[in-house]
């Protein structure tokens, strides 16, 4: 069954030949095209467009062309000035001073203002906001407890002192802070609109932004058109005029698209298509490593898999993430038998049988499943929910051959349309077995690490561990890094044992950039912001 799903693919549109070369820059190769317009694939429909109500890659990409955090991402992921031209923190690494841009402007005009940062992170903690995402700025001070609805917004630590400096007092050294705030969790919004408009208010034609674009028009299950903020600080310095964002699901569709012309830059590309991509267009396929961390999700609130360690740790057992990289994906991606993904200042963690061969772990997998009760006589039946993209289904699909010619399980696939799928993992009142996937938002173990918290509204496996979080809270409040750094790996630790998740691999990204798309810079984020490119003449 693995083989198959192995050998079933082939290059895009069959045996069609690749494309004819275009020459790109003109004469001097750096001529710039007449149309200044960037055409994006990016994979699903957003939920919204609202950064307080996102928690996709999907529409953090579309965000971080229309917003623009205190600090902001370069190109090659160092943090720079973003809606804050300088700041200052304190000895004790406890309160940052930022500075505001004197020429920051909302998109109708407006002067961007430290009250609007002061106001938009209170509403981002505000659990009237409704921000499954909120908890990325537990460091702030009282924002736990504000999150928890223990104490009114008004007392997160955060204080506007006059029109251009906002100073940000935290319960804790955090090393990763600059970082963390370039999230869409801690960009200001509009509050004039949002008060005009109320949930109405991330629409075209309403959507006041401060990023380097505006939203001109969103046509839902066709195209997200954004144009050029002229009230934008750094606009003298944007060369893309339009962004044009498709959400489409099916790779195939997209690469389709993409070979005929219709889109300069894809989401991701389909896993059985790499190689045919890598001999026919070595040019165009960008792969980079990636922060990032595959996995398959265990329901631990209900049955079968609550209070079953045994159950979940056979079918961990089971999968052969060798072949699944190496053969079902064969992108670069990285065999995972921990959660944390390479970090600097960080030693990921691994299973205890991380070691064994597959011929072993097969063994252990098979004694534990009848540990837990069941047989070929009395087969486990399970559901695996994933959401609709031809490289999940693939996966998925491996995992249920894996697990049903080990362990004689018989497995359901069921896919969803992304946002009924975010609403089915939250809920968790019908999931079982799911699809996940964690992209760092700064770089730091610690990103990982607290979605597992028993306290953080993502946690959807709903996996609570007493020990788990006492150790991410001493992490939390810790000035010493060595200690710091020890007790995340203590966490790690226990979150394996108890493995409420299946790691499967480290990500890659990985797709298809025109070569007229000027400015494209690999980093580990893999965040882009349109204004950094530009179209060259072809």
């Amino acid at each position: 069954m693995v083989a198959g799903l192995v050998l079933g693919g082939c290059g895009p549109a069959g045996d069609a030949p690749p494309p004819a070369p275009i020459q790109v820059g003109g004469a001097s190769g750096s001529e710039l095209a007449a149309e200044q317009v960037l055409r994006k694939g990016n994979g699903s429909e957003p939920e919204s467009l609202d950064p307080h109500r996102v928690e996709s890659v999907i529409g953090s990409n579309i965000l971080r062309d229309l917003f623009e955090g205190l600090t902001l991402e370069a190109a090659d992921g160092s943090i720079v000035p973003g809606a804050a031209e300088r700041w200052d923190i304190a000895p004790d690494g406890l309160s940052y001073t930022f500075h505001l841009r004197s020429d920051g402007r909302w998109s109708n005009g407006d002067l961007v203002t430290a009250y609007d940062f002061e106001w938009s992170l209170r509403r981002s903690c505000d659990p009237a906001t409704l921000n499954t995402y909120s908890s990325i700025l537990n460091p702030i001070r009282n924002a736990a407890a504000v999150i928890a609805g223990k104490l009114p917004p008004e007392s997160l630590g955060v204080q506007a002192l006059d029109e251009r400096t906002l100073r940000i007092e935290l319960s804790g050294p955090t090393p990763y802070f600059l970082g963390l705030i370039t999230h869409a969790t801690a960009y200001a919004v509009h509050r004039p609109s949002i008060e005009k408009h109320g949930k109405q208010h991330a629409r075209a034609g309403r959507l006041v932004s401060n990023g380097a674009y505006s939203l001109a028009a969103w046509v839902v299950q066709s195209h997200i058109k954004l144009v050029r903020n002229t009230h934008y600080w750094d606009d003298a310095d944007t060369t893309i005029n339009e962004v044009w964002y498709y959400p489409i699901e099916n790779e195939d569709a997209e690469i389709n698209r993409y070979r005929a012309n219709e889109l300069d830059y894809t989401e991701s590309v389909p896993f059985r298509q790499v190689r045919w991509l890598r001999e026919n267009l070595p040019q165009d396929l960008r792969i980079a490593p990636y922060l990032g961390s595959y996995y398959f999700g265990f329901n631990t609130t209900r049955p079968p898999f609550k209070d079953n360690l045994a159950l979940r740790k056979s079918l961990a057992l089971a999968v052969d993430r060798e072949i699944l990289t190496a053969r079902v994906m064969g992108s670069g991606e990285l065999p995972a038998y921990g959660f944390v993904p390479p970090v600097d200042g960080y030693t990921g963690q691994r299973a205890e049988w991380a070691d064994w061969t597959q011929k072993e772990r097969n063994a252990e997998a098979r004694r534990l499943y009848r540990e837990a009760g069941y047989s070929d006589d009395n087969p486990l039946v399970v559901e695996l929910l994933y959401n609709t993209d031809q490289n999940h289904k693939r996966v998925s699909g491996a995992l249920a051959a894996m697990w049903k010619q080990t362990l004689g399980v018989r497995t359901k696939l069921l896919n969803q349309e992304w946002k009924v799928f975010l609403a089915s993992r939250e809920q968790k009142a019908i999931t079982q077995v799911f699809r996940s996937g964690w992209i760092g938002d700064y770089d730091d173990a610690y990103t990982f690490a607290q979605l597992m918290h028993s306290g953080n509204a993502q946690n959807d496996p709903g996996y609570r561990s007493a020990e788990y979080d006492a150790l991410l809270d001493r992490a939390a409040a810790e000035p010493d890094a060595t200690k710091r750094r020890a007790l995340m790996e203590a966490a790690e630790r226990q979150l394996l044992a108890d493995v409420p998740i299946i790691p499967l691999y480290f990500y890659v990204s990985k797709r298809l950039v025109k070569p007229w798309v000027g400015g494209y810079t690999a980093n580990i984020m893999d965040h882009q912001h349109s204004k950094d490119f530009y179209i060259l003449a072809h």
